[in-house]
């Protein structure tokens, strides 16, 4: 499998002159731990993290040094903290020394990336653009679905269509935002992860996903909100 059959397409991200307080509402609402920083034409510019906002002056995290260490660490470094700590846009604080992959990238390239980077996610790009986001998760989904059944090349190809299907009739429907968590397909069955809102929505994600083409079933892995 590669970046392609496991990465969520429809991510949340933020500019540069996004509040840091906005950003932090995001994290929080959509229950992640990063956001990938864009410019107007969706290209990629960096990461902001749970880990840029570990030393806020706002409760009391800042680094604080005794003088006499203070008086010999660099000035950019002291700078980059102070910036990290007071800033009040993401451009301020955020990383800018992001790794990232491209969608054909196999999930096994992937996970050295996790382990080698110690990173928690990888976003995915296309000549500089932002087009989707793996996560350890999203590995470990992968995992859950494909477990004791190897698949030939015709298989993979398959299921990458019926997946592309699934997020694209997602992404049309105004009554759900479910493309910001995950679908993944193996030998035709379509395994639906993340959190529903509602059970009427519910409902409407379970038929929707029967109704594409070529889908051979349907594993419910939601978690009901209602």
């Amino acid at each position: 499998m590669r970046a392609i059959d496991v990465m969520v397409k429809d991510v949340v991200t933020v500019h540069p002159d996004t509040s840091v307080a906005d950003a932090v509402k995001l994290l929080a609402q959509h229950d992640v731990s990063a956001l990938p920083v864009v410019d107007a034409t969706n290209r990629l510019i960096g990461v902001i993290s749970e880990a840029d906002l570990l030393r806020r002056t706002e409760i009391g995290t800042e680094k604080h040094r005794p003088w006499w260490v203070e008086a010999v660490t660099g000035a950019s470094t002291l700078a980059h903290e102070f910036a990290k700590s007071h800033g009040q846009h993401v451009g301020e604080v955020m990383t800018t020394d992001v790794v990232t992959a491209d969608e054909a990238t196999p999930l096994s390239e992937i996970a050295a990336l996790f382990e080698r980077k110690r990173i928690k996610r990888v976003p995915i790009v296309k000549d500089g653009e932002l087009i989707g986001i793996v996560s350890r998760s999203n590995l470990v989904q992968a995992l859950a679905t494909t477990l004791g059944k190897p698949a030939t090349d015709s298989d993979t190809r398959r299921d990458r269509e019926i997946r592309f299907e699934v997020l694209s009739r997602l992404k049309q429907q105004p009554w759900t935002d479910f493309g910001e968590r995950n679908v993944i397909v193996s030998h035709g069955t379509v395994h639906v992860w993340g959190l529903v809102g509602t059970k009427d929505e519910h409902d409407a994600l379970m038929a929707l996903t029967e109704g594409v083409p070529g889908v051979a079933g349907v594993v419910d892995e939601t978690i009901q909100a209602y």
